[in-house]
């Protein structure tokens, strides 16, 4: 029996089964996709695509599809593999910036090879996903640079940090919205529109993916510092380590106690020293911004909840409720 794609969240065998062999065209598709005539291109593209992951923005663009008349049809396939390579490619490209050693519980590629490498990987998956867009029409083509262009704002935005006067925490949203929730709304528009639907449906799952993107990442923050390496398939509290701020941190930080200031002392900055961030990492999870940043990511995965209010009820619809449930729970 094939396992349902959905896992713990299986909403309806049937609905599984098709769903289970629309994700595996996906996957056949992805792996042509990251084949070169250079065979050392076709190694160093394949390295993340054969550590796994979630397929969470593939999973995400094949179920909006079922609101449209003509789901998971060629098109769909297409744009779910396209979503795909520039998470992939954004991937290794963070690393790079990230200083990062560990990927999906594997050396990451620039730790493997080195900088030059993961960068121009990353650029020739870009270079595939936007072969496929030709494809699928000038629209396509359109949203997808809209999304790329969020994608780069978004990084910049975190790199350069918050302007003078600008709240920490609403800046540090605003980086999610761009960074992970833009692209995880483009894998609904592209399902939704790839299969025929209507533009309220289309707004609507663009909408949901936007939410459920910035809630997604904000539990994946919260794993990264209550789990361990096999967990999250990273070490844990790898962004305390290097210093990238988080929704927790920036909380902590802001927080104003004077029992707070050996561990807002540890918030300045990267912290390379093995003990000091044993001690950081202790602190930060007894620290009540951890329990804020649950709210939070509780809030979003609501709103997200709240959006799919208008779709028809299906094995669809309960599935993306089913997801917007397992993001307050990754977070428990």
């Amino acid at each position: 029996m094939t396992e349902s794609p959905l896992g713990e969240l299986s909403v309806d065998p049937a609905f599984d089964a098709s769903l289970a062999a629309s994700l595996e065209e996906v996957e056949i598709a992805l792996r042509s996709a990251v084949v070169s005539d250079y065979p050392f291109v076709t190694e160093t593209s394949r390295h993340l695509v054969d550590a796994g992951g979630k397929r969470f923005r593939p999973l995400l663009t094949v179920l909006a599809s079922h609101f449209g008349p003509n789901p998971a049809n060629d098109d769909v396939i297409r744009s779910a593999v396209v979503v795909e390579l520039t998470h992939l490619a954004t991937l290794y490209h963070d690393d790079v910036m990230d200083e990062a050693q560990l990927r999906r519980g594997a050396p990451s590629a620039n730790a493997r090879w080195d900088n030059s490498v993961a960068i121009l990987t990353g650029d020739f998956l870009f270079a595939r996903a936007s072969d496929i867009l030709a494809d699928l029409g000038p629209e396509a083509v359109r949203i997808q640079a809209q999304t790329f262009e969020r994608l780069c704002t978004g990084q910049i935005r975190e790199s350069v940090g918050p302007d003078d006067g600008i709240d920490p925490v609403k800046h540090h949203l605003q980086v999610l919205a761009d960074k992970t929730g833009s692209l995880i709304a483009t894998a609904g528009r592209f399902g939704t529109m790839m299969a025929g639907a209507d533009e309220a449906t289309i707004d609507t799952m663009s909408r949901f993916g936007e939410a459920i993107g910035v809630a997604f990442q904000l539990a994946d923050d919260i794993v990264d510092i209550t789990s361990d390496a096999t967990q999250s398939g990273k070490l844990p509290g790898t962004d305390l380590r290097e210093g990238v701020p988080t929704l927790t941190t920036l909380i902590a930080r802001g927080s104003g106690a004077e029992e707070d200031a050996d561990l807002v002392e540890f918030l300045g900055g990267p912290i390379p020293d093995d003990a000091e961030h044993e001690r950081a990492l202790a602190l930060l999870r007894a620290h009540p911004a951890l329990e804020s940043a649950r709210e939070e990511a509780r809030r979003w995965a609501s709103d997200a909840r709240r959006t799919l209010e208008p779709l028809p009820e299906g094995p669809a619809k309960h599935a993306l409720e089913a997801l917007c449930d397992y993001v307050v729970n990754r977070t428990g």
